[in-house]
């Protein structure tokens, strides 16, 4: 049963944190189109700090996904914060804790080293020939980020039961463990993100709580897209290469999916009495979509992990 729209969330409140692009504007997306109120956070903002920067020089913004939210039936707020300052993330903590009280779903949806994990020509380059800096700024931005953001959100989710916490991450725990990923760095973020889904999920329960790591599969981000010189409308044409200017995409691009894809899992997932039975798991927007009934904006389900596995 597909629990993800109809109002579903209409009286939750849902953090996502990096919620600019990609997977987590899908994410709060999706939250929006089954009703729930939902903090949008980030750092590129058309309305804030300007020298508060995304480590990408990209037009996306928060307020962008927050007026998408409310478009679609929820209510989006946008707060410009960057997570790996524990003062703006307690600021955060302190302004919801004043406006809402407590918090339902808190998705930990930051990544932001897109960039420093460099293109396809630079992977698999060992850690005494990678850039240590460069390394070591990725994984503050793929794990600590979200360490801060548990700190001081966590005890808005768990003031009463049934609070949700999603990490996002790319790969499975199993996956992972038998695939090296790209370069040292990137392999102990993916595996790392993962583990705080178990971890934090161990210690959740006893609050009623439930943690999980969650996957998307290749997924067609506004980045993705731009590589290929395609938009959602249209990716397919980057199949046969017929995008002049532009590479085509391998043919396993085909089984992508859009950030909207994992958002309704996750929106279905949050609107399950039974979300406990995912406790500590490591799962793929494939597995809550077929758990679920949901389908990506096309009424596909795609699964590009079965077709790696394969």
């Amino acid at each position: 049963m597909d629990l993800s729209g109809n109002g579903a969330l209409r009286d939750k409140v849902a953090v996502v944190a990096g919620a600019t692009r990609g997977a987590g504007r899908g994410i709060a997306a999706a939250l929006g189109e089954a009703g729930a109120t939902v903090i949008c956070t980030g750092r590129s903002s058309s309305r804030g700090d300007a020298s508060i920067r995304s480590d990408y020089d990209r037009g996306e913004t928060i307020e962008e996904t927050a007026d998408l939210v409310t478009r679609l039936g929820g209510a989006g707020v946008a707060i410009q914060v960057d997570h790996l300052e524990s003062g703006q993330v307690a600021g955060l903590a302190q302004r919801l804790r004043k406006d809402y009280g407590h918090i339902d779903v808190l998705v930990n949806s930051i990544w932001g080293a897109e960039v420093l994990k460099g293109p396809p020509p630079t992977w698999n380059t060992p850690v005494w020939q990678h850039d240590l800096d460069t390394g070591l700024r990725i994984l503050r931005l793929a794990i600590d980020t979200h360490l801060v953001t548990s700190h001081h959100l966590v005890p808005l989710l768990v003031d009463r039961p049934g609070g949700l916490l999603v990490e996002i991450t790319d790969g499975t725990t199993a996956y992972n463990a038998e695939q090296y990923r790209i370069s040292v760095y990137y392999d102990l973020a993916k595996v790392a993100v993962n583990r705080l889904g178990f971890s934090q999920g161990h210690e959740l329960a006893p609050y009623g709580a439930t943690a999980l790591a969650v996957t998307p599969g290749w997924l067609r981000s506004e980045m993705m897209l731009d590589n290929f010189g395609v938009t959602e409308e249209n990716w397919r044409e980057a199949l046969d290469g017929s995008v002049a200017g532009y590479p085509a995409a391998p043919a396993g691009f085909a089984a992508s999916e859009s950030p909207c894809f994992v958002g309704r899992g996750i929106a279905a997932l949050a609107g399950d009495a039974d979300r406990a039975r995912w406790n500590q798991q490591s799962v793929t927007a494939a597995d809550l979509a077929r758990a679920y009934g949901v389908t990506d904006v096309d009424g596909t389900r795609p699964d590009a992990w079965a077709e790696i596995d394969g």
